[in-house]
């Protein structure tokens, strides 16, 4: 059995006659949390929707729990989803629903739960993540920014996921949320481990992902310059990653 839940075995990705990705060869251990930091530019992004299947290696290959998910038809990849979780920037929720029902949309999706288990299941995530009841019928509009990041991880783990992805998650947030939000990711995190759960945070926050990571991947302009773990990743003399440390 792989010792990783996420591997990149020569992937390479060329949009037109631009190429995004260079022959990528690594990969994100299982059970782990792994940031990949890079200024912008860097090809995070498309890393991650490859992970997710939402576009495919122009050459080479994604593993992901074992599975070459860009050899997997529409109908295949729509089922494997269900290891993901998504945790988005701005946490990207319905503004339309109640925090209950923005985290029960997955379970109706996808699972034939009777509609009192769905109940039971959103109330206990959303308790799980410090959201109270009378919260959990409020709008989204109708909750700080940081209860917003606790809805969508609820969310993002409604379907028992084995990887839990997040994008840029502490955009737009005041340090001390930024801090909340970390430690909820890490406490998640925990509490999933003994199912060989991983995390995978896409960021560009240096100081975080410092204190919260088992391992850094670090992206410049499409490539891997560095693949080390945390401390390994402090101690780098690489003077791209010396100047990203410094900012």
């Amino acid at each position: 059995m792989s010792e990783y839940s996420v591997e990149f075995k020569n992937v390479s990705k060329k949009f037109g006659e631009s190429t995004i990705l260079h022959d990528l060869n690594f990969g994100i251990h299982e059970g782990k949390i792994t940031t990949i930091l890079g200024f912008s530019g860097a090809g995070k992004t498309t890393l991650m929707k490859h992970i997710l299947g939402l576009v495919k290696p122009t050459t080479g290959e994604v593993i992901v729990k074992g599975t070459t998910i860009n050899e997997l038809g529409e109908l295949p990849l729509r089922e494997f989803r269900r290891n993901f979780g998504m945790v988005f920037q701005y946490a990207a929720l319905f503004d339309f629903l109640t925090s209950f029902e923005n985290v029960a949309f997955p379970l109706r999706e996808f699972t034939k739960l009777s509609e009192k288990e769905i109940q039971d299941k959103v109330l206990g995530l959303l308790e799980s993540v410090g959201i109270n009841r009378e919260a959990a019928y409020k709008l989204p509009s109708e909750l700080s920014g940081g209860m917003r990041k606790r809805v969508g991880l609820a969310r993002g783990l409604a379907l028992d996921p084995h990887i839990m992805l997040y994008d840029e998650p502490t955009s737009g947030l005041d340090p001390i949320t930024t801090h909340m939000v970390y430690d909820l990711m890490k406490e998640t995190h925990l509490r999933n481990i003994s199912r060989g759960f991983s995390s995978i945070i896409i960021s560009h926050d240096i100081h975080a992902t410092i204190k919260y990571s088992d391992y850094i991947v670090f992206m410049e302009k499409g490539r891997v310059v560095e693949h080390l773990d945390t401390e390994s990743f402090k101690r780098s003399e690489n003077p791209v990653i010396r100047r990203f440390l410094e900012l």
